[in-house]
């Protein structure tokens, strides 16, 4: 952690929400004027997406799974907070999405990656959005170096149905190779994802309030009003539960340090908490 070079990471798996919650601190950075290094997690996947393909067929990383950490650059990402904690700069580079069309204006091919190179220097604060942003084990400390750490996490099901229908109606892939997908990455899941929102500061988890029991034959995705989001605080000796539960109507706290909100309240309940935490880092950062 740095007082002087700040690193806020959200993690959470493919299709949990984490791009939604990137928006979000986006509103906040601008509306509070941080200049914030943005980094995306897939920016750190060590394969091209023809590249990913071809070892799927080998028989190595399932379909897509990038959630194994041999799939990534994890001792990039670490070097990259390493080095920003200390000198506020680092190296990354940009993932080419299909939607990326001015990157892909500029010649790169969707799937494939930018150049490694250092970010701009004078930045208020890294953010990263990702996979393992949370990472701590024998062989990786990541969440030692961040500063605030957010875990999004749908309920299995829920997740599930998210990242059935963005792939199969947004991303175009078959039902049948998504599902195969969510099969070969979940020793992975286990062992990599599910023990990084231990470590984080504050979860945001999305409980549909439909029935999900069989999330392979869901057609819709639960929508927000059909929802609750749980909020656990891995500290909550500062959380003022009073003025959340003033201010987030039909919210009501479920345990000492649980409250429950919702599911339409989801981005109000996300300023409310993160805001104060993101200005505490910039207050403590002028006096570093």
């Amino acid at each position: 952690m740095s007082k002087r070079h700040p690193i806020i990471a959200v993690t959470g798996s493919s299709g949990a929400g984490t791009t939604t919650t990137g928006r979000i601190f986006s509103q906040i950075f601008s509306g509070e004027s941080i200049n914030a290094a943005m980094v995306s997690g897939d920016s750190f996947h060590r394969f091209t997406r023809d590249q990913m393909s071809d070892l799927a067929d080998e028989g190595l990383y399932g379909a897509r799974n990038h959630f194994a950490l041999a799939a990534n650059h994890v001792d990039r990402l670490e070097a990259l907070f390493y080095d920003y904690s200390l000198t506020g700069t680092g190296q990354y580079r940009e993932y080419i999405h299909d939607e990326d069309y001015e990157l892909i204006r500029q010649g790169y091919e969707p799937g494939t990656f930018t150049r490694w190179a250092s970010l701009a220097p004078g930045t208020d604060v890294l953010f990263y959005e990702g996979l393992h942003g949370g990472i701590s084990n024998e062989e990786f400390r990541i969440a030692d170096y961040v500063d605030l750490l957010i875990g999004v996490v749908p309920i299995v099901n829920l997740e599930w149905i998210q990242k059935i229908h963005r792939d199969t109606y947004h991303r175009g892939y078959s039902e049948e190779a998504v599902v195969q997908t969510i099969i070969n990455r979940m020793d992975d899941y286990v062992q990599d994802i599910v023990p990084q929102f231990s470590n984080t500061h504050v979860n945001f988890q999305r409980v549909p309030m439909v029935d999900t029991s069989n999330p392979f034959q869901a057609r819709d995705v639960p929508t927000a009003d059909e929802s609750l989001v749980v909020i656990h605080f891995r500290d909550h000796s500062g959380v003022d539960f009073p003025y959340l539960l003033q201010m987030i109507p039909n919210s009501h706290m479920s345990r000492h340090d649980t409250i429950v909100i919702p599911g339409t309240k989801l981005p109000l309940a996300m300023d409310l908490i993160v805001r104060p935490m993101v200005l505490e880092l910039m207050a403590h950062k002028q006096f570093a």
